[in-house]
């Protein structure tokens, strides 16, 4: 049965150039938007918190957990639990990472490594779930970057955005193709339909945001019939310039989520010396 999980990338951002960075917590509540075709999912709910911290000189830290359910009918239930934990270089050269994943009562699934930026390639060595040590491509990004060069593009006033993206998920082998699209900028004194703590807050109202649609594909996949390939799943958000989500839509294909910010709160950050 299908289950989701919202990737990790989408939320870890440093500022963009001249844009103070914010430390910060924020809650989601997850829930089922619609299904297409023959999917018969019924309902789907849940929670992500995400916490991020850290600066350019010293790192940047996110931890993120994800408690979700899906029910198919038939009283059919998945419950998946996500915790994550990162540590990317401000200069996005280093990359540590652990992922634990656990389906309704079973054993959970651990990923843990770390990446480096070598030259003109990327080396990846992993502890779990095996010992194992390969190379990708020197244009490979990790997460935060990924973010931080959405960021540059739309404050240039690009709509279109590729990049092969390194998060650790799955089994800690897969690289995506992403191919963001990205929308017309967003005044901060503009009326919100659905508001939330982010646009009610003073602070984030003097920043600009933009709509964020992420697609990611196995880039190791091939269509089957030579046509365009599917994403595996693809993130719509709204972006502010200092590395902030809200109003995230994450849709599977079969089924699209909806994940409305329920709680923000900035933190302390100490900035570079």
């Amino acid at each position: 049965m299908a289950t989701f999980v919202a990737p990790v990338s989408a939320f870890a951002a440093p500022p963009a150039a001249g844009t103070p960075f914010v430390a910060h917590q924020a809650l989601y509540e997850l829930k089922l938007l619609k299904s297409r075709g023959n999917a018969s999912v019924n309902s789907a709910s849940g929670r992500i918190l995400y916490n991020f911290t850290g600066s350019a000189c010293e790192g940047y830290t996110s931890d993120f957990r994800q408690v979700s359910e899906l029910n198919s009918g038939e009283d059919k239930t998945t419950l998946s639990d996500l915790r994550s934990t990162s540590w990317e270089a401000g200069d996005g050269k280093s990359y540590r990472f652990k992922i634990d994943t656990r389906m309704n009562d079973g054993d959970a699934s651990a990923v843990d490594g770390m990446a480096e930026r070598e030259g003109d390639h990327v080396t990846v060595k992993l502890k779990q779930p095996v010992a194992k040590t390969f190379t990708l491509e020197g244009s490979t990004v990790f997460p935060t970057e990924q973010i931080h060069r959405i960021i540059a593009a739309a404050r240039e006033g690009k709509s279109v955005l590729e990049l092969n993206v390194y998060d650790g998920s799955d089994t800690g082998e897969k690289v995506y193709s992403t191919l963001t699209v990205i929308g017309q900028a967003i005044t901060g004194d503009r009326k919100v339909n659905e508001p939330d703590p982010s646009t009610g807050d003073d602070g984030m109202k003097k920043l600009t945001r933009w709509p964020v649609t992420v697609s990611y594909y196995d880039k190791s996949a091939k269509s089957s019939d030579g046509g365009e390939q599917t994403p595996v799943y693809a993130m719509s958000f709204e972006l502010y310039e200092n590395g902030v989500s809200r109003s995230l839509m994450l849709d599977y294909n079969d089924f699209v989520i909806g994940g409305a910010m329920s709680k923000f709160n900035v933190k302390d950050s100490k900035p570079c010396k």
